[in-house]
């Protein structure tokens, strides 16, 4: 029994039977839409964010396990803030603002991914992927944030 392996990053709860998955799931005989179906129950609290899926399929008795992956800190990032895009030009142009409490949010949400060994240390690693995008955190610039924990 040799497991197939299919990764893929998708939009979180809108999946379709389209690519990326459709094609690589079809010579593999799985009832594409209700592993759509089961993807988009999975990815629903990502909604509006792409995320990393990996499915194990079992080719000869069509079953499969559905991994999903915590979308990229930079797509939770632009979520909590509200933005489309991180700014051109970081170091002097800002184009939003987190507060302290969702830059915690974002680091708890990513806890697994961080190195950080505390709350703390994975909030300044989320600062710092503000600092590259240029979002500040509670209206200060990012260094500023970092610097005062």
């Amino acid at each position: 029994m040799k497991m197939e392996e299919i990764s893929a990053l998708v939009d979180a709860g809108n999946v379709s039977p389209g690519p990326p998955l459709g094609p690589k799931l079809g010579p593999l005989g799985v009832n594409i839409q209700q592993v759509v179906e089961d993807i988009n129950k999975e990815t629903k609290d990502f909604e509006g964010m792409q995320v990393p899926v990996t499915l194990q399929v079992d080719p000869e008795t069509k079953e499969y396990e559905i991994e999903v992956g915590k979308p990229p800190t930079t797509a939770l990032v632009k979520k909590e803030a509200g933005v489309e895009k991180g700014s051109g030009n970081p170091s002097s142009e800002y184009n939003g603002s987190l507060s302290k409490d969702k830059l915690e949010k974002i680091a708890e949400m990513k806890k697994e991914d961080l190195l950080g060994k505390d709350t703390e240390q994975r909030m300044k690693e989320v600062a710092g992927t503000c600092r590259s995008m240029g979002i500040k955190i509670d209206g200060k610039p990012p260094q500023e944030f970092i610097d005062s924990l």
